[in-house]
């Protein structure tokens, strides 16, 4: 297994660690790195029961890891409103959403091939 891969599984399961330890509900891995089209290896989705939690999620996230690895996010998406955040770490892709977001995207749908792990 190379340096990469290794270093990719670690993160996110640092990252599904955090969102555990933040009281994140509904933890799903996408493992996407068998699917030729994706964007990423890993998505991980989980779900915060208000704004302030899905925005506590994002900030622990960032927080921890930055702290742990050095690594800080290429992008991040939707954290002035809190209803869906998107943390983008290259290789691993975090959408924290609310309950009604994540239900009417239904994103785990989109990649039907992908290999998913509940948490």
């Amino acid at each position: 297994m190379s340096k990469e891969v290794t270093n990719t599984n670690l993160l996110t399961k640092d990252i599904v660690n955090i969102i555990e330890d933040a009281k994140g509900k509904e933890i799903v891995t996408l493992d996407l790195r068998n699917i030729e089209t994706a964007i990423c290896d890993f998505f991980i989705v989980c779900t915060g029961t208000s704004n302030i939690h899905v925005k506590s999620i994002e900030d622990k996230i960032k927080k921890i890891i930055s702290k742990k690895i050095g690594e800080k996010p290429l992008h991040i998406e939707g954290n002035k409103t809190a209803d869906w955040i998107l943390i983008d770490y290259y290789d691993v892709i975090i959408h924290i959403f609310q309950k009604q977001t994540r239900d009417f995207y239904k994103i785990e749908e989109f990649w039907g091939d992908a290999k998913i792990t509940i948490h």
